[in-house]
């Protein structure tokens, strides 16, 4: 075939380390955007980024060459240097060492979207970690519960 055509989605889910409440509301709003042009930097598009004080959802649009992991690797590392460097009292920040990341289709992107945007509401009934568990769960993935956090 000459030409290759794609449209790769991924929601990505990851949480500060130890689940430590880092990102507080004041500057959430520039981590995020700062994440999204993290997304920029390495030929991705970030749809949508947000979450609060423990953890983040960003939905990415990325070209096959990028793999998950890959994309997991640029947001967490670059945002975690700028965050400590831009942050005088944020100097221990760290990302989770692992992730979730969940392929999207087309038709399921808006609802994506606004999933993300309501974060704050959304865990007004439910914490981080029975949202992720019920990712896990609803992907059908298999885990040990003692490596989720951290």
């Amino acid at each position: 075939m000459a030409n290759t055509y794609t449209a790769l989605f991924y929601h990505l889910i990851f949480s500060t380390k130890n689940c430590s409440a880092y990102i507080r509301p004041e500057i959430e709003n520039r981590v995020w955007a700062y994440i999204g042009g993290v997304a920029r930097k390495h030929t991705m598009t970030a749809l949508q980024v947000g979450g609060i004080e423990d953890h983040i959802h960003a939905l990415i649009m990325a070209q096959p060459s990028i793999a998950p992991s890959n994309i997991a690797k640029f947001l967490k590392g670059d945002s975690s240097k700028w965050i400590k460097e831009e942050f005088s009292d944020l100097r221990e920040f760290a990302w989770q060492d692992g992730y979730g990341a969940f392929t999207v289709s087309k038709s399921n992107i808006s609802s994506v979207i606004s999933y993300i945007q309501n974060q704050r509401e959304h865990h007004k009934k439910r914490t981080f970690q029975e949202e992720y568990l019920e990712f896990l769960q609803k992907n059908g993935i298999e885990y040990d519960e003692r490596y989720v956090w951290g």
